[in-house]
């Protein structure tokens, strides 16, 4: 009884989703716009987050220290710059290794002749963990005894932080004003169903059918339109990705710029499309005929 009860509501869904061919392709089609959009956006956070964690990794603050410490001086500051909130770790560079790093920058070494080492600074390059907290970091630097400059590069990393809260932001929401549009479209394309079978839908409630006997067909037509459209938003954002990262962005030049390839998020944005497709379809459907089961 249950096995032909669950064939009534498949075939009904789908006699429902050909009987209305135009706005069930209709809906399909906004749930894979809406879906490709979220998508997207949603790659762009990643891939500036991926940034800017690159940054991250690389990017240092150059704390010089007093010119009148002697070596070991200037090592037992290391660990009190280590010690400091959001520091990752601190590399010590002596005077005599950043001269001949500065020397070797150049083709013609003989420019510095008669200079030394004696013109440089013991310094420490110090590595962050947030670059977002980079201000603090640099003051907290100044504060050590015995560091007499720092320099930051505060422009840069305070661009990035913003641009990475602006995508953000954007994204979430874009992602809530799409599933409202996609929630909309997909309720009034199952109300035209419903509205056609209104005299059906009395009948069977007062022949005593259960509100859950008559709510599953459009359930089902819900979950076919979204999982429909849910699978060929996932097809097409991995073609657009692919596209994108293979032929720009892998072109640009831009030595910093990493892509997060497609297999890495391709399992959570399938899920993800997957959820927000059969969540679009189900909900919809809820409220498409919530009205016409109150006989």
């Amino acid at each position: 009884m249950r096995g032909n009860r669950f064939t009534y509501y498949i075939r009904e869904g789908i006699n429902s989703i050909f009987s209305h061919g135009f706005m069930s392709f209709a809906s399909i089609c906004i749930i894979v716009a809406c879906l490709i959009i979220m998508g997207s956006f949603t790659l762009l956070a990643l891939n500036v987050d991926k940034v800017i964690d690159t940054m991250e990794s690389q990017n240092e603050i150059m704390a010089f220290v007093n010119e009148t410490f002697t070596d070991e001086e200037a090592r037992a500051i290391g660990p009190r710059i280590s010690a400091l909130p959001n520091v990752e770790k601190a590399v010590f560079v002596s005077r005599e290794d950043a001269w001949d790093d500065f020397v070797s920058t150049y083709e013609n070494p003989g420019f510095f002749e008669g200079l030394d080492s004696s013109v440089a600074r013991d310094r420490y390059v110090v590595y962050l963990q947030d670059i977002s907290l980079m201000a603090q970091t640099q003051q907290a630097l100044r504060d050590v005894p015995g560091i007499a400059a720092v320099n930051a590069h505060l422009k840069i990393s305070e661009g990035f932080v913003r641009i990475r809260n602006v995508v953000t932001l954007v994204s979430l929401l874009l992602v809530a004003v799409l599933f409202v549009i996609s929630l909309f479209i997909m309720s009034n394309t199952i109300k035209l169903t419903t509205f056609e079978r209104r005299d059906e839908i009395a009948i069977m409630k007062m022949v005593g059918a259960t509100s859950t006997f008559i709510r599953w067909p459009f359930v089902v037509q819900g979950l076919i339109l979204g999982l429909i459209g849910s699978l060929v938003s996932f097809t097409l954002e991995w073609g657009i990705y692919k596209l994108l990262t293979e032929k720009l962005i892998a072109q640009s030049g831009i030595s910093f710029l990493t892509v997060i390839p497609f297999s890495a998020v391709s399992v959570p944005l399938l899920v993800a499309f997957a959820v927000v497709g059969l969540g679009v379809g189900v909900i919809g459907s809820l409220l498409a005929i919530r009205n016409y089961l109150k006989v």
